[in-house]
Parts: C-alpha cells; structure tokens; sequence
C-alpha cells in the first residue's frame, strides 16, 4: 500500500488544461487533450471542436482525432490542426465513436453510421441504443455494444449483422488485436467476452464497481481493465482466453482505478486512480514504478504515444502533464 520507491515524476511536465479532460490522444506527434467545455487543446492552441456543446466521446484512427459531442457533430482534427466536420446529427448526442485507417463509426440512439475512408456513409438500426462501438482489425466490420448483446455489422453489404446474445446491457466493446476475441463492459460490476471462432461465452466478473476503461496489451495476450483497487489484467493467449484462468493483479492501493493503458512496445500498464496518482506496472513481476502522486481529481485520461516514449496524462479537474520516459 506503500507508494513504489522508484519514480518518474521529475520527467512529468504540466500542461495547461483548465478543464475536465475527456480523452488524451496523440494526433501526429503531438499530444491533445478533449475537454469537457467542447475545446481541445493541441499543440499549444484552443481548437473550438464544438463551440456550441460538450465532447462525449473521442476516438484515433491513426492520422485524425475525432470528436463527438452533444451538438450532434463528429468532427476531426488532423496532425496539421485543421477541423472537418464528418457528421451532424442536427443536435442528437453522439453516444459513441470508433475510428481505424480512415474510416469511422458513430452511434446516435439505435442509429449506427459508418464513415469509410473514400466518405460513404451506410447506416443500420440497432435492437437498442448503440453505447459502444469498435471496429473489427480485419475487414470493414463494425461491433456495437447494445441491450442483451453486440451486433458484428458489415456496412457494405445487405447482409443481418451477427448477434453476439447475451442478457444484460453492454456499455464499452473492444476487439483483441489479433481479432480473436470481442469484450464488452456492462452495467452490472462485470465484463463479458467472446471467443468469435465460435461465439463461446466469457464471463469475467468480481469486479466491485464498474470497468469502464479496456486496455489490450501490444501483443494481444492480456486486458487490463479499471473498475478495482487493482488493476485486473485478463490472460487471452490461449484459445479459451480467460475460462479457467485466475486474472492477474497490480498496482493494488486503496483507491479505484479509473483509466488503463497498454504500452505500445512493452508488457507495461499505465494505471490511473481516483484519487490522481499514476503508476507504471511492468506485467510480468508487477513492480511498479510512480509517474504522479495523487491530487488535483480522478484521472480521466491516459494516452501513449506511437513509440511508447511519452504518456500523456489529464484529471477531471482540469490538471493534465507529460512523461517523458528517460533515454
């Protein structure tokens, strides 16, 4: 319960953010941070992304960071700082968003539409409100997270999208990168998964608050996941993922954990608490290392670069900063 022996956080810069932070994303090499008043901060400007509402929701595709808000409009904003608007759905709250290789998908309500990178636009009514979204590694496939399920959607073709069933409501969905297994938090203190192979069920629970932040590791074997005093990380290398498996635990304190990140290169956690400290944890031994002691609001906010060499950081109290990993 102690707080690790070794630190990082003389390489913490702070960054001006003056608002709850919604998201972090580094779009090119720059770090930017969406905050809550519909503004997001990059490369030392206010971008005014929806200067009529809030960002709900946030996604990368690699080149863009995209923005929903409560004005009904996805926007993007590239490397170079320019706005697009993609979408507007005239005032209706953008419930959800995923982004990959220029393509993006959003969900207002059942609606679900999907941007490819030439610009078409398809739609498909889901069961229920759409609340989470990804988009499959493989192919123009797009999972959404709804009531009782997920629904594995195909926007260019006529084709009924595969029903993932399973009673409940699913909140955020996530794929494993190799595109073996889909993962969806729920209302209940509980994640679900699937072996997509074969629609096998996994229930991963024991969780005593909500798990809202999914984190895979770079090489795809292992999940972490907010929602405990721990940091619970799910083993998915072998075909039955979790089943049978005990989940492995670090960064226990006593406070919840709010965000995870994955290291892009390493079998390392970014782990982000309640009460605003962050630890690196190195998934192998657990030993941990301190990048911020608490303070200044829940962190809301982690992002790693490309090359795993800065972690971008903010709270929703307005306070954000910079790691800068020493050489």
């Amino acid at each position: 319960m102690t707080e690790p022996s070794n630190s990082l956080t003389e390489h913490v810069s702070p960054l001006e953010a003056g608002e709850s932070v919604l998201a972090a994303a580094f779009v090119g090499d720059a770090p930017a941070l969406a905050l809550a008043n519909g503004v997001v901060k990059f490369d030392g400007r206010d971008i005014a992304a929806h200067p009529d509402g809030a960002i709900l929701c946030a996604a990368l595709d690699g080149e863009r960071w995209l923005t929903g808000g409560d004005d009904g409009r996805v926007v993007a904003i590239s490397a170079e700082g320019a706005t697009e608007t993609l979408a507007d759905e005239k005032g209706k709250w953008i419930d959800a968003l995923a982004a990959r290789e220029g393509a993006v998908a959003w969900s207002v309500g059942k609606t679900v539409r999907a941007r490819d990178a030439k610009g078409v636009v398809k739609s498909w009514t889901a069961p229920t409100t759409a609340r989470g979204l990804a988009f499959m590694p493989k192919g123009y496939r797009v999972a959404a997270a709804h009531y009782n399920g997920v629904s594995l959607w195909f926007p260019n073709t006529d084709a009924t999208p595969q029903l993932l069933e399973w009673k409940g409501s699913h909140l955020d969905a996530t794929v494993s990168p190799d595109g073996r297994f889909l993962v969806t938090s729920m209302q209940e203190n509980a994640l679900h998964g699937w072996r997509l192979s074969d629609a096998r069920n996994m229930r991963m629970t024991g969780y005593p608050g909500k798990s809202r932040s999914l984190s895979w590791s770079h090489d795809g074997h292992w999940l972490a996941t907010s929602g405990a005093e721990a940091c619970v990380v799910w083993p998915f290398k072998e075909k039955d993922g979790p089943m049978g498996k005990p989940p492995r635990e670090c960064g226990v304190r006593p406070h919840r954990i709010t965000e995870v990140a994955c290291h892009p290169r390493a079998l390392v956690v970014a782990i982000g608490y309640a009460d605003g400290m962050i630890l690196l944890c190195r998934l192998g031994d657990a030993a941990e290392i301190l990048v911020r002691p608490s303070g200044d609001g829940a962190i809301s906010a982690l992002a790693w670069d490309k090359m795993g060499a800065r972690l971008l950081f903010g709270t929703d109290a307005g306070v954000a900063g910079l790691l800068t990993l020493p050489a």
